[in-house]
């Protein structure tokens, strides 16, 4: 960007002296005219004759020669500069909280091998020892956890999509192979391993139930790849909470995403890097970013968003336990009760007027753990044990703070009636 100079000129204002005359007595009739023109014939000469005379002065002054003043040696080392030795404390508590969990975050590095070739490449690599080419991507992951000679690296699932082979580059840019733990598309999250022996820094987890709106946060990982490594961006948190229809790697739509909206600038290879708060604790791992919408295509800045840490907590210590997430599941169809009108609700559901929030069951599998109470379709949930449920969002935030097995309470509507039953969570499936 180029500079805009601005250049301030000169302005010069000449006032012409003005003749004034203050007369106490009237003058007689009859030479009044021809005095007055007698008095204003002299002020015009006078006037003429001091305007001349000004010009005339002007005039020599600036006919004058300019002198330049000669510079010396000791002027031109005194026109000399030097660094200032002045240093300013710039230890702020963001600069304290990026150098307390930089040393945790590294790239992620994803390969594909066994890259299937079309008979061309076949052909072209057949008679040689050139090995066909290997497709890749790249992200960012924290180390949060150090038990042993092995670590553990959250990272985001479609980071290492399709990928059979893993490498890590800490922050002093060694490379350690890394193998899959567990990885697990609804939530985009996925945990690798690696030794221990070069790993220093180990992050650790905030409460993200406890962020504000308006909180700074801090975004780190490797945008456009590890030339870019550990870099940090600034922002705040725009919302604690947004419900995001989310697609796995191959554009199949695996649900709905409650996550942390931030406007900290989040970029291609910050997938899978933490958002810190000024304690330097991971608030959300960053996942994804909006960049337009609409049909027509309106641009958008500063939409970045990350999985909340305690989802991420209690994700990846399934992952680690079990290679995959064991989800409970009520085996039954629903929808918000918002979106049926009030006729619907009132005739077919005989709600009663003050329920305004819930989810309708519209169909229950026969595998459903539903099939052994009394809970039939167009019943409406409210409450799971003591959550309140407004909608799907919320049945499914209570629902997966359990483990399949568990036995919890459903409060519903049943004609009119608030009813409750025990069930036992079965898996997911």
């Amino acid at each position: 960007m180029m500079d805009k100079q601005e250049f301030e000129g000169e302005y010069y204002e000449k006032n012409e002296p003005q003749d004034t005359a203050t007369h106490s007595t009237q003058p007689k009739k009859g030479w009044q005219t021809g005095k007055s023109l007698l008095v204003g014939l002299l002020g015009g000469v006078i006037g003429a004759g001091l305007l001349l005379g000004g010009m005339k002065y002007y005039q020599n002054k600036t006919e004058q020669p300019v002198t330049v003043p000669k510079i010396t040696m000791k002027d031109q080392k005194n026109g000399q500069t030097k660094v200032s030795d002045l240093k300013v404390n710039v230890d702020t508590q963001a600069t304290k909280a990026f150098e307390k969990i930089k040393g945790a975050v590294v790239s992620v590095e994803a390969y594909k091998t066994s890259v299937k070739a079309d008979q061309r490449i076949d052909d072209l690599f057949s008679n040689s020892n050139i090995k066909p080419p290997v497709s890749g991507s790249s992200g960012s992951g924290v180390i949060y956890k150090k038990v042993g000679s092995v670590a553990y690296v959250v990272t985001n699932n479609h980071v290492i999509a399709g990928a059979d082979k893993y490498a890590i580059i800490l922050a002093d840019g060694k490379k350690i192979p890394a193998q899959v733990v567990g990885k697990d598309a609804v939530t985009d999250l996925a945990v690798l391993k690696v030794e221990s022996k070069d790993i220093k820094t180990i992050a650790s987890f905030g409460d993200s139930n406890n962020i504000k709106v308006g909180e700074t946060a801090l975004a780190i990982g490797s945008p456009l790849g590890s030339n870019y490594a550990t870099s940090l961006t600034q922002g705040i948190i725009s919302a604690k909470k947004r419900t995001l229809d989310v697609t796995n790697s191959k554009g199949v739509s695996t649900g709905q995403a409650t996550v942390i909206q931030t406007d900290a600038a989040i970029n291609p290879g910050n997938s899978g890097g933490p958002l810190i708060n000024l304690a330097g604790q991971v608030i959300g791992i960053n996942s994804m970013k909006l960049t337009s919408t609409g049909a027509q295509g309106t641009s958008v800045e500063g939409m970045g968003f990350a999985i909340p840490s305690n989802e991420v907590v209690s994700i990846i210590n399934q992952l680690v336990a079990h290679g995959k997430v064991q989800r409970p599941a009520l085996g039954v169809m629903i929808v918000n009760l918002s979106y049926i009108n009030k006729e619907y609700q009132t005739n077919k559901l005989h709600l009663p007027a003050k329920v305004t929030s819930g989810v309708v069951i519209t169909e229950i599998n026969p595998k459903s753990p539903l099939k052994k109470t009394k809970i039939k379709a167009n019943d409406v949930i409210v409450k799971l044990d003591d959550k309140k449920i407004t909608d799907v969002l919320s049945l499914r935030e209570a629902l997966y703070e359990h483990q399949v097995g568990d036995k919890i309470t459903i409060s519903y509507y049943h004609h009119k009636q608030l009813k409750t039953a025990q069930v036992t969570l079965s898996l997911e499936g």
